[in-house]
């Protein structure tokens, strides 16, 4: 009996090594061959680790060469503002793209990436109708605790059927009539503005935008999608902005890692503990309370709602999860995105006092002493412009990611199932060939013709992502800041604080590590 017993055990941990080898070495080993056989090329990756070791050497070596160089942007040192930020934050992309070309093969932990730069290969890319496109599977896993299987991670059927609940919250007449408590919203911050100007002599004060800017993007998405208000869920906010930045500093993809108790691992598991326990009861509060059909009561519908796959065979997904997953997407894209643009936009334009002129004249002739609405907005071209420019140079989403669910080709290139592919979004956006010499400058007047006219291939402009994939609030963030900045402008000049010090910085999305800090006095 007990050899019996051994036997199974030591042939079920036979099974596992055999398993495992496989899935760890085998298949991102074959992964790679398929590619490597057609001339792509790319960084030896270690056991388990992948190049993630190549990776934090390249980017300590970039840090030390700045900090013996050091550089300050100000309003006579644009080009330190608007300058080459991606080979700072992301050394390792510039050295292997300078190396290998503009598709190269590299790793993280066991996640194999293809590495894509190349702009006829993008546009086949983002012109793909294809269902063989998906999301990579690391973003409900590694990024899991952030995600989940929401909207931004999900696959197949589960995308679909969650892109049907949320996309027509969003469309534009929908976003027309949210206007005016955007407007509402905004005000309200800029009064706090105004009451600095009371503690301060001479009719000049410094703030640091960053913060308010947060909790006025947090307001208008509360408000709009969930009739309630940021107070009511500030703690939400504050605690997915702890979760944020955790899941930054964390390696994706070494196997495993995510499930040792580690110090950074216990606050991410105790930081999503807390923010699914609040959103239901947000939840629970909102469905006792209010029967208006807001974005909260049309997510609901959709979880409890039968959902089939293609065969016609039923999709399980607890209810309670498809609510805190969505929810969880729509609080952290839907703010933190909008914000950190609002920032970058108001830095931009304090450091060319030009085209803060330029468009605050023309907000003051289109509304004049009254509150943007709908129809103003859209007239707003020189914001427009300044807007799109903005989210070239700084883009909050740094990649478009894709992975292969079966064999595919590009540009003659056959991408393997399985194999992820990386868009680098700041780089495409900076790129000459693209956008002409002067690609790394401030110059919002490139777009005076669309995006059509201000890039040799517009599908390589994606701030919104590309695609069927393409961000479901678009309309609502373009309106979102139009609104914001319109009437930031209307009341306040500026110009960048002696305080102010540039410094890009990836937390899952582009943000001014200090914080953006303006001299502000009265329009």
């Amino acid at each position: 009996m007990a050899n019996t017993i051994a036997s199974v055990v030591l042939g079920g941990f036979l099974v596992l090594l055999v398993y495992l080898y496989n899935l760890l070495v085998l298949q991102p080993k074959n992964l790679r061959a398929k590619l490597q056989r057609q001339g792509i090329r790319g960084p030896s990756p270690s056991f388990l680790v992948g190049n993630i070791p190549d990776m934090k050497r390249i980017l300590q070596h970039r840090h030390e060469l700045i900090h013996s160089t050091p550089t300050t942007a100000t309003e006579d040192n644009p080009a330190a503002i608007s300058g080459d930020w991606p080979s700072i934050v992301f050394p390792y992309l510039e050295q292997w793209k300078n190396e290998y070309g503009p598709v190269f093969l590299y790793s993280t932990g066991s996640i194999q990436q293809l590495y894509i730069a190349d702009a006829e290969m993008v546009k086949e890319i983002c012109l793909c109708t294809s269902l063989n496109l998906g999301k990579p599977s690391y973003l409900s896993k590694d990024r899991g605790p952030l995600l989940g299987r929401g909207i931004f991670s999900s696959n197949g059927p589960i995308w679909a059927h969650q892109r049907k609940t949320i996309a027509p919250e969003f469309y534009v007449e929908k976003v027309k009539s949210m206007v005016k408590l955007m407007v509402e919203s905004t005000t309200s911050m800029l009064t706090t503005w105004e009451r600095r100007f009371e503690d301060e002599a001479g009719g000049i004060v410094d703030i640091n935008v960053d913060d308010d800017l947060r909790g006025l993007s947090a307001d208008i998405i509360s408000r709009a999608c969930f009739r309630s208000g940021y107070s009511q869920g500030e703690e939400i906010f504050l605690k997915l902005k702890m979760l944020q930045r955790l899941m930054s500093m964390r390696s994706i993809g070494v196997p495993g890692s995510r499930f040792l108790p580690t110090k950074m691992n216990r606050a991410i598991w105790k930081n999503e503990k807390e923010i699914n326990s609040m959103i239901l009861k947000v939840v629970k509060q909102h469905t006792e309370s209010s029967h208006e059909k807001d974005l909260l009561q049309m997510i609901l519908e959709g979880a409890k709602s039968n959902k089939y796959d293609n065969d016609g065979r039923p999709i399980k997904i607890p209810w309670e999860e498809f609510m805190v997953d969505n929810c969880k997407s729509i609080y952290f894209a839907g703010h933190e995105t909008t914000a950190t643009t609002a920032s970058w936009t108001l830095m931009l334009l304090a450091a060319h006092p030009d085209w803060q002129a330029r468009a605050r004249a023309e907000v003051l002739e289109i509304c004049g002493d009254r509150p943007p609405d709908a129809n103003m907005l859209r007239n707003m071209k020189t914001l427009t412009m300044v807007i799109h420019e903005t989210l070239r140079l700084f883009p909050p989403t740094v990649f478009v990611v894709r992975t292969a669910l079966e064999d595919i080709e590009f540009k003659d290139i056959m991408i393997p199932k399985g194999m992820n592919m990386q868009i680098p979004i700041p780089i495409l956006h900076r790129d000459r060939d693209l956008w002409g010499p002067d690609a790394h400058k401030f110059d919002p007047e490139r777009f005076s013709h669309g995006i059509g006219g201000a890039c040799k291939t517009p599908q390589a402009y994606m701030p919104f992502g590309v695609g069927s994939r393409v961000c479901a609030g678009q309309h609502f963030a373009m309106t979102e800041l139009k609104v914001i900045l319109s009437l930031v402008l209307s009341k306040f000049c500026f110009s960048l604080s002696p305080a102010y010090h540039h410094s890009p910085v990836f937390r899952l999305v582009i943000v001014p590590e200090n914080g953006v800090s303006l001299l502000l006095w009265r329009a």
